[in-house]
């Protein structure tokens, strides 16, 4: 389950009137959507006439300015709780798909507030939120996900940067490479209406957030790692997991790798110089 369900946490007893709380939400899988995700990803898109991963860009949580946060996202206790941490991303998840969305379909979406916990890491307390989001169409489920983020406090003045984790040793057999840039950051905020400040302001992400630069969205890097399996597999897989393990700055070339272990493709974003920021595992 979520990262809350990890030895060394504790409940959030603050937040009970959250637990199971729900909304829903519909959206068209339009062919301007799927010809903008297409246009944003060219040559890392895997098979099929809806590309994976653009469910991340159907029936986005809305809110007016007024209705904002300082980060530019929902303010929090809006549509998730407002815990005493400022800085919040997309830590992983986990996705089993039913069946592909197809042009045309109306989908609906429904999320649930499931886990709530602090834990105490290395770089001070950590809160953790899990959601489940449910895809059905006309009633029948297409994808189910559980969705991890966590909250941080904000940067102590002068503290180091860490680093992201090195590569193990892998027999990779597929890699696709990319740079990301500030265009591709701004293109993929507009085709999901995320609007996190870390992803395209640069003196937000910087001065406030204590970022090396405009920081790359955790679920495009999952789209890269999605699309790969898919495309090793010629159809989407099953099931996939996915975990951040250091933010990816905006700017360094980085390669997407896949390797073939135990019946599953393990897949990884791996930066030039060998530190990993996701990895991720695909069910066929």
């Amino acid at each position: 389950m979520g990262k809350g369900g990890q030895a060394g946490s504790r409940p959030a007893l603050d937040y009970r009137d959250w637990m199971g709380r729900s909304w829903i939400r519909s959206d068209v899988v339009s062919d301007r959507l799927i010809a903008e995700y297409r246009a944003t990803f060219p040559g890392l898109l895997g098979p099929g006439e809806v590309p994976s991963g653009l469910h991340w860009a159907l029936a986005p949580d809305l809110a007016e300015p007024g209705m904002l946060g300082l980060d530019g996202h929902p303010r929090p206790g809006l549509f998730v709780p407002a815990l005493p941490l400022p800085r919040r991303m997309w830590a992983g998840g986990e996705i089993t798909l039913h069946g592909p969305l197809s042009p045309g379909e109306r989908v609906e979406r429904e999320t649930t507030v499931t886990d709530i916990t602090f834990k105490q890491g290395a770089t001070g307390l950590l809160g953790f939120v899990t959601l489940r989001h449910v895809l059905t169409v006309a009633g029948r489920p297409r994808l189910e996900e559980r969705q991890d983020l966590v909250y941080r406090g904000n940067p102590e003045s002068g503290a180091p940067t860490s680093r992201p984790p090195g590569a193990d040793p892998w027999d990779v057999v597929r890699t696709w490479t990319v740079t990301p840039d500030p265009v591709l950051l701004f293109r993929y905020s507009a085709l999901t209406f995320n609007g996190h400040r870390i992803h395209y302001d640069l003196p937000y992400a910087t001065g406030i957030e204590g970022y090396a630069g405009l920081v790359v969205h955790g679920p495009m890097q999952a789209v890269w790692m999605l699309n790969l399996a898919g495309h090793m597999l010629g159809r989407p897989p099953t099931q996939f997991r996915y975990r951040g393990l250091s933010p990816l700055i905006c700017g360094i070339p980085v390669h997407i790798e896949a390797a073939e272990m135990a019946g599953e493709i393990a897949l990884r974003v791996r930066r030039e110089d060998g530190g990993v920021t996701m990895q991720a595992t695909a069910t066929p």
